[in-house]
């Protein structure tokens, strides 16, 4: 389908320039054009052929160019007549969001009001809506990708939140938002998909009044909706549940009958601080001070103890005990050893001396002579002995156990990732699960279209590696798969500056390995140059293509 020109049209006209929100730093964007096929986030197909919908541009594709600079690389979402993609900013060269549908849609005007809005706000606390423009029969809202950050929905499927990270969770969320709402700024679809945590573990919201604009949502108490939707993320984050009947963002919801329950009702060991302000901020029944707009949150936070990070466990310097004056001091944990007596200094002190000298010498000579003999004359069987116990004792300390995954991280430093929501499902212990790379049409090698794809994954502490298994969706042709020991859940180096640990080619749907010494590392970089040609897959919703997904990783350690 040939691609419908469009004008240039500079930043600096735009209305988010003109408020001095666009920004020149971010993400490089790769030289030569991705060759994807585009999916859905949700798992839909979002073809760039057929017939399309009439509410919808026929010409929008992978490829497209908006304003001749942001080229359209993957279809996330496309529903209700508008699409959100993946895109590039060539002028940039940086990665950004485009959400996408036609001028005459009925929420057009709202939507660019909104982003508009928006983008006056320039608080760095929210993803920022770069450009707003309406051009040939077209409207569409430009904001920052932020390849580095991991959805919250991520996160909870990971296991429920300690302490601290769920009190910098509400408390950076309900202050961000409380300052919105100053500026007459609602949310309105405030929800896991929509709070990001950067690798330095702060918080940014995506979609302020954009989100709601694009939906046609609208509330007649914005900001009880906006806290009501913090106290569920502090909930889903104490709990790993969703505070209502039914699931809903991967996380179970709450048994039908049994109504809102306080957090630590839910799950043992849940901070009792946390789960009072949890249920303060969802409800007003019952609750002495309830919390009804975010500023009244963000001050019930301020007014609890504050919650300070776990300390890193060390270990304890050797304790020396100085003796007291006088003597009456503790005694020492090893009493320092009693002075010898003189040497003797007369002549028959040195003939008993070597007298002495004479007999231990030929005594142990003697001993000598007896232990070779025995040694000569059962060697074979003491070796025997000493072996199987050396092989036992080798044996036992070489037993491996599986190395718990405690956070993962799609990495992807061209700044185009593949699926970062479905990481935590490469190591859920679901193999119908799986985390799956887009589809290309050319390989089975991914450069010079990438240079790769993959998985960091955190071991939570330093761990000796041993081994790892792979299991894949998808065999034939060949997968290649790297992995190394990064400093990391973001590495400093890409993996053309480091050496692997393994690498492992198969054209099964297994790829695993074996070390014949352990590595010690916390942070292991799963790292795939080249992936099979398959067809189209129903389940995953996925055309035909050289692709590759997967479904289970486990490590093994000593």
């Amino acid at each position: 389908m040939a691609e419908r020109s469009t004008a240039a049209v500079d930043v600096a006209n735009s209305s988010a320039a003109k408020a001095g929100k666009a920004t020149a730093d971010g993400t490089e964007a790769a030289k030569t054009q991705e060759n994807v096929v585009g999916t859905h986030e949700d798992g839909g197909r979002a073809e760039s052929g057929g017939t399309a919908r009439p509410d919808q541009p026929t010409e929008l594709h992978s490829g497209h160019k908006l304003a001749g600079r942001y080229r359209l690389e993957e279809c996330v979402t496309r529903l209700e007549g508008f699409s959100s993609w993946r895109a590039v900013d060539e002028k940039l060269r940086r990665a950004v969001g485009v959400h996408l549908l036609p001028a005459d849609h009925p929420r057009a005007r709202s939507v660019l009001a909104a982003a508009r809005s928006a983008a006056l706000l320039g608080d760095p606390r929210f993803v920022q809506v770069l450009d707003a423009v309406e051009e040939n029969d077209l409207v569409y809202v430009v904001h920052e990708w932020l390849p580095d950050a991991t959805e919250l929905t991520a996160v909870l499927a990971a296991g429920p939140m300690e302490p601290f990270d769920a009190y910098q969770l509400v408390s950076q969320v309900s202050q961000a938002m409380a300052a919105a709402h100053r500026e007459g700024l609602a949310h309105l679809r405030l929800g896991p998909g929509s709070v990001l945590r950067t690798g330095s573990g702060q918080y940014r919201i995506r979609g302020l009044a954009v989100m709601a604009a694009l939906r046609g949502i609208t509330s007649d108490s914005p900001q009880r909706t906006d806290t009501e939707a913090i106290g569920a993320l502090l909930y889903a984050g104490l709990t790993q549940r969703w505070p209502y009947e039914g699931n809903a963002h991967g996380l179970a919801g709450l048994p039908k009958g049994v109504g809102l329950i306080a957090p630590d009702q839910v799950r043992a060991g849940v901070h009792r601080g946390l789960s009072q302000l949890a249920m303060q901020a969802l409800t007003s029944k019952g609750q002495e001070q309830p919390c009804t707009t975010p500023e009244e949150l963000t001050k019930a936070v301020a007014a609890m103890p504050r919650i300070r990070p776990p300390e890193t466990p060390f270990t304890a310097a050797p304790t020396y005990h100085r003796p007291q004056p006088g003597g009456y001091g503790p005694q020492a944990a090893h009493p320092a050893p009693a002075t010898p007596p003189p040497p003797l200094q007369s002549r028959t002190g040195t003939v008993i001396k070597w007298v002495v000298s004479s007999l231990l010498i030929a005594a142990l000579g003697l001993g000598s002579w007896q232990l070779a003999d025995t040694l000569l004359k059962h060697g074979d069987k003491d070796d025997d002995t000493r072996q199987s116990q050396t092989s036992d004792e080798r044996a036992q300390k070489a037993v491996s156990h599986e190395l718990r995954i405690k956070n993962a991280s799609e990495y992807a430093p061209d700044g185009k990732p593949q699926h970062e929501s479905q990481v935590p499902q490469t190591y859920d212990g679901d193999p119908s699960t799986s985390w799956r790379t887009a589809t290309y049409k050319d390989g089975p090698v991914l450069a010079p279209y990438k240079s790769g794809v993959g998985i960091v994954y955190d071991l939570g502490s330093v761990q000796k590696l041993t081994s790892a298994k792979v299991d894949l969706r998808w065999g034939g042709d060949n997968t290649t798969v790297a992995f190394y020991a990064t400093d990391g859940l973001h590495p400093s180096k890409d993996p053309q500056a480091m050496t692997p640990m393994k690498r492992v080619k198969t054209t099964s749907k297994t790829a695993q390995f074996k070390l014949a010494k352990p590595v010690e590392t916390r942070y292991i970089l799963l790292w795939m140059t080249a992936v099979p040609n398959n067809p189209y897959d129903g389940a995953t919703f996925t055309e035909p293509g050289f692709k590759q997904a997967i479904n289970e990783v486990r490590f093994r350690g000593r």
